[in-house]
């Protein structure tokens, strides 16, 4: 195989490579996304911003891929990426689980002296906040589905009873849930940037109480913003929240 600094291209989708770009913003999905969630954001952020969709192992593009359920290992992988695209400055957008992948890059990238200009961590609480609901990445396969399902209900029922598209999919479920639901710190490491924690009114998982917990990862400013709809309040209207994250990006300059 490889090394992954020969093949960048695999980890980054979608971009639309702007020279003239003052900045870049890397975006990771939610536990079983893919980079696809990402693909029009550049229509509605500024011309200045270079979006760059994260495409992790297993999903979509790299479906023929062994996904990794691994936070350490997926995070060393990707430091070595971005350090290539750090050119010029970056934030960094996590939703849920990618929420908790963005800020394992920051602080990683922090140790090698490079720093997002900010960090957006998106519908999921701060790292050592505990979940409202016990760990199920091991539940055997049935078991996995319905308690994936209870939580977040909003999963197409069309999806479900696809058998072959879950067959697809759960691997990659299972391994973002370890992933996800493994990770732990012995200590709080704060940050250099500002983190900018967002969430949605009708989201419980990450509720403003929840949120403000990412306050005490960050040695910058903080500040909680929240939007209307539920856990994926992304996908169902992202017009909000890309023109709170293009205000938030003219601070930059």
């Amino acid at each position: 195989m490889k090394p992954v600094l020969e093949i960048p291209n695999l980890w980054i989708k979608y971009s639309q490579p702007n020279p003239n770009a003052d900045l870049r913003l890397f975006c990771l999905p939610y536990a079983g996304g893919g980079a696809s969630i990402f693909r029009l954001w550049h229509q509605e952020l500024p011309s200045n911003v270079e979006v760059c969709p994260i495409q992790l192992p297993g999903r979509e593009s790299r479906i023929r891929e062994k996904p990794i359920s691994s936070l350490e290992i997926l995070t060393d992988q990707l430091v070595d990426v971005l350090l290539q695209h750090v050119d010029k400055p970056f934030a960094i957008f996590g939703h849920s689980m990618g929420s908790l992948i963005a800020y394992e890059l920051a602080r990683k990238l922090q140790a090698k002296n490079v720093n997002p200009a900010y960090l957006f961590v998106s519908g999921r609480q701060g790292p050592n906040t505990p979940e409202l609901y016990p760990p199920f990445y091991s539940l055997p396969d049935a078991e996995f589905i319905e308690t994936l399902t209870n939580i977040y209900p909003n999963i197409p029922d069309a999806v479900l009873k696809e058998e072959e598209l879950m067959r697809l999919l759960l691997p990659v479920l299972r391994a973002d849930m370890t992933l996800a639901q493994t990770y732990s710190q012995e200590q709080v490491e704060t940050l250099n940037c500002p983190i900018v924690a967002l969430g949605s009114i009708d989201d419980e998982e990450a509720s403003y109480d929840r949120l403000i917990t990412w306050r005490e990862y960050t040695h910058s400013s903080f500040s909680v913003q929240t939007f209307p709809g539920g856990h994926f309040y992304l996908n169902e209207d992202r017009q909000p929240l890309l023109q709170f994250i293009s205000q938030t990006l003219k601070a930059i300059h």
